[in-house]
């Protein structure tokens, strides 16, 4: 079954007085393929500026865009629908040589994964392998998926969501040592934890659904998105109400597969992917400059609107 989800996000820089804005790059428009495709995309901005797009070099939809007049306050407003064709994911067959861990890539795989295999933090990889050494088997085998999705689970159940203002990711370590982080930190611990075990890993940055969210409207015919959150304050589901951040894994015969370990999900119709990186730090939403007194700067507003929206029914019966 197919699901229709809208997103609008906009994001709003003010400033003291009128400055000068540089070129900015826009990652806001969904990644369409097989499993997802996109009804609608639409992005502004103010003040007034030209805008282009461009493919990046991980092949993500980036909007280049140039603001032609001072301002104090420069703003980005993206909307749009896509479709989950509900495609599942954790369902996809692995091939045999690599159902059980630890497997092999073929030549060719590894030559085209080598940059999603070396591992961001090598300082913190001995402390990364003890904490994974307790998700593996003391004697014998154990399947690949299962490695994966122990420490996916693991992440939720023993480690704490909690907001934080400041911008960049922790470190693996960090995260570990704090037991605590945001969505991005939970996704480059385990993309280096499955590079660690020699897995190619790729950051992904987008937005998730979340349903408590949502509510019925009266006459029960759609689904309508309520309010919005703070930047990585979760409800039921975590990381709601802003981007959100998550990671594939590379198996061969399945692919590239989603991995959320800020919500224990593998997949799903509830993952909207925006952009694939090597990094977390190559997955920006918004990267730019401006001209002025570093003062002048008053700070960001970041608001997420993720609603689900259900077809009309049609040919229902008429109340007698």
């Amino acid at each position: 079954m197919s699901v229709i989800l809208e997103v609008e996000h906009v994001t709003t820089y003010r400033y003291a007085k009128e400055v000068t804005f540089g070129t900015h790059r826009v990652a806001f428009h969904p990644r369409a393929a097989h499993d997802i495709r996109v009804l609608y995309a639409d992005l502004t901005a103010s003040p007034h500026c030209r805008q282009h797009w461009i493919h990046d070099v991980f092949s993500n939809s980036v909007a280049v865009v140039e603001p032609l007049v001072p301002a104090d306050t420069l703003s980005f407003t993206a909307r749009f629908a896509i479709e989950h064709l509900g495609v599942k994911n954790h369902e996809l067959p692995v091939d045999p040589a690599a159902e059980n861990y630890p497997f092999e890539y073929a030549p060719d795989d590894q030559l085209n994964l080598s940059g999603f295999l070396a591992l961001q933090y090598p300082n913190d990889a001995a402390i990364v392998r003890d904490w994974v050494a307790g998700f593996m088997p003391q004697r014998g085998t154990i399947h690949t998926r299962d490695v994966l999705s122990n420490i996916n689970q693991f992440i939720r159940a023993d480690f704490s969501y909690a907001p934080r203002d400041a911008m960049g990711t922790q470190s693996p370590a960090q995260t570990l040592a704090l037991r605590s982080g945001t969505c991005r930190d939970f996704a480059l611990l385990m993309m280096e934890a499955a590079r660690g075990l020699g897995m190619a890993a790729r950051f992904v940055s987008g937005y998730i659904y979340d349903p408590a969210l949502d509510d019925e409207s009266a006459n029960g015919l759609e689904v309508v998105g309520q309010g919005v959150q703070s930047l990585d304050v979760g409800g039921g589901t975590l990381g709601s109400g802003a981007t959100h951040a998550w990671l594939h894994v590379y198996l061969p015969g399945a692919g590239w597969v989603p991995f959320d370990p800020t919500n224990t999900l593998f997949g799903g119709t509830d993952l909207i992917r925006v952009a694939f990186t090597r990094t977390p730090e190559q997955a920006a939403p918004v990267s730019g400059g401006w001209t002025g007194d570093p003062s002048d700067y008053l700070g960001m507003e970041v608001s997420v609107n993720v609603r689900r929206r259900l077809p009309a029914i049609t040919g229902a019966p008429t109340p007698g």
